[in-house]
């Protein structure tokens, strides 16, 4: 049965690539990017159905704005992948002063799936991208008060993203299932070669989980964990997902700093 897919981050790396397969199985893919430019060339590429939104992630006027527009469009979202995510950035402070990793990685996705939680069926699915680098969350770092160098702000916005999956998926219950993917480390995406100057892993090796994530049964109970592929199987994340008071300012530190921002 065919399914409507959105893939945040599809006009390049893991999220074109897995664009190009779900959709050469019939599926409908959303396609989000940054660049009307970009996201033509990448729909292009996917041979299938496409639709296609602009949005800024770092800016959560267009996040809502994306969601109003998807909403507007669909009575139903089989599927939301949150893969877009940045590392490293020629300016890291949005203009609210808060870190950029935490905002793409972890409080946009966040919002946009609240937004879209209304279209999104119990049997349905919310994968979010998380990795190998996980760190524990400075709150103050959250909300903008502290800078951090590039690799601490990605690993600590990755077990934010961590965080927020295990407790919605609590909240949720009954689905839909809320994921968390590390697809590979240091797979050849844009962001490993800015980040790490090497050439990175197959592609593949990525797209694949993540589509098996998206529709393969063996994810059907596992709402809330996390999918380590390196390891090729459920692991648990940094320990610190499992610290109570941790995890309990992380939540509180989300809602705080995306109350200022919409």
């Amino acid at each position: 049965m065919s399914k409507t897919i959105l893939i945040t981050g599809s006009t390049d790396g893991i999220g074109l690539l897995t664009a190009q397969l779900l959709a050469s199985e019939g599926h409908t893919i959303l396609l989000h990017g940054r660049s009307a430019a970009k996201l033509a060339t990448a729909a292009a590429q996917v041979d299938g159905a496409t639709e296609s939104y602009v949005a800024d992630l770092s800016r959560m006027d267009e996040v809502d704005a994306m969601a109003v527009e998807i909403l507007q469009r669909h009575e139903k979202l089989d599927v939301l992948i949150n893969n877009a995510g940045v590392l490293k950035a020629p300016e890291t402070q949005t203009a609210e002063g808060l870190d950029i990793r935490f905002v793409v990685n972890t409080l946009a996705p966040y919002h946009l799936t609240r937004r879209l939680l209304p279209i999104i069926p119990k049997d349905g699915r919310i994968v979010n991208l998380s990795s190998a680098a996980q760190a524990r969350v400075n709150g103050e770092a959250l909300a903008g008060q502290m800078i951090l160098d590039d690799m601490a702000a990605y690993a600590q916005s990755k077990l934010a993203i961590t965080i927020w999956t295990q407790e919605l998926a609590k909240e949720l219950g009954e689905g839909p299932v809320v994921v968390a993917v590390n697809p590979g480390s240091l797979l050849a995406s844009k962001m490993v070669k800015e980040g790490f100057g090497i050439a990175g892993s197959d592609l593949s090796i990525g797209a694949e989980i993540l589509c098996k994530a998206a529709l393969d049964p063996s994810f059907t109970t596992a709402s809330g964990r996390y999918f380590d592929n390196d390891a090729g199987q459920f692991d648990p994340p940094n320990a610190a997902a499992s610290d109570h008071d941790h995890v309990g300012m992380v939540m509180q530190g989300i809602e705080k700093t995306l109350a200022r921002l919409i």
